[in-house]
């Protein structure tokens, strides 16, 4: 089922578009029959779980930390995330900078915009996005690299209004890129709302319950 589903999802996908595979609260087996299938970028967003993951499963994955994240938390992947999605300030930075450092490693890292209507979503206006960019700080900070931004839509049927939160980001990103050029990567979209995203420029997707069925939340 999980083979059918990631091939399905992929037609869908124009090939400029890293799809990450949202494995939270799914098992190990579930990881490794995607893994067979040739899929390599996986999401979680619980540190521990990872973790736990990541140690039993193949090296060669592309880990990827898409929830909201706890400063004291990172000390425990910075040895081998991929890219952290979900960064919504600066102080998070710098922890992630102090962290890599003990490992040698610099980590990606992309800024979480909020553009959706909910209280409920972290993120940060476009202001402090450009503040955090221009800021003389961040130029001190040689262990993690911002490559992007991440954006999540409001949990909605209204689709005139997704379209315009994906929108209003893809320009913010269009703007931005011209003066920070590493930014290449745009995050939005999931199970839901991706192939909109997609239309509005996203270039990476996180993708759980169309490729591994209906989340676990009692996991």
């Amino acid at each position: 089922m999980i083979k059918d589903n990631l091939h399905n999802i992929k037609k869908t996908i124009p090939e400029q578009v890293t799809l990450v595979a949202v494995s939270k609260t799914k098992p190990v087996s579930d990881i490794q029959e995607a893994y067979n299938a040739g899929q390599r970028v996986f999401g979680e967003n619980k540190i521990q779980e990872m973790v736990g993951k990541y140690e039993e499963l193949p090296k060669d994955i592309e880990w990827h930390m898409i929830g909201h994240l706890q400063r004291n938390k990172v000390k425990y992947m910075a040895h081998f995330v991929n890219l952290i999605h979900g960064v919504d300030s600066l102080k998070t930075l710098i922890e992630i900078d102090k962290q890599a450092k003990k490992h040698s490693r610099v980590i990606n890292c992309l800024l979480q915009a909020k553009i959706a209507k909910e209280e409920s979503k972290f993120g940060l206006s476009f202001n402090e996005i450009e503040a955090i960019l221009n800021s003389e700080e961040i130029k001190t900070l040689k262990n993690i690299k911002v490559v992007g931004l991440m954006g999540m839509s409001t949990f909605t049927d209204n689709v005139k209004q997704i379209t315009d939160e994906f929108e209003s980001l893809h320009e913010f990103h269009n703007k931005i890129k011209n003066a920070h050029t590493n930014l290449n990567i745009l995050s939005m979209g999931m199970s839901g709302d991706y192939e909109l995203a997609i239309a509005k420029g996203s270039n990476m997707v996180r993708i759980g319950s169309s490729i591994f069925g209906v989340r676990n939340y009692n996991a």
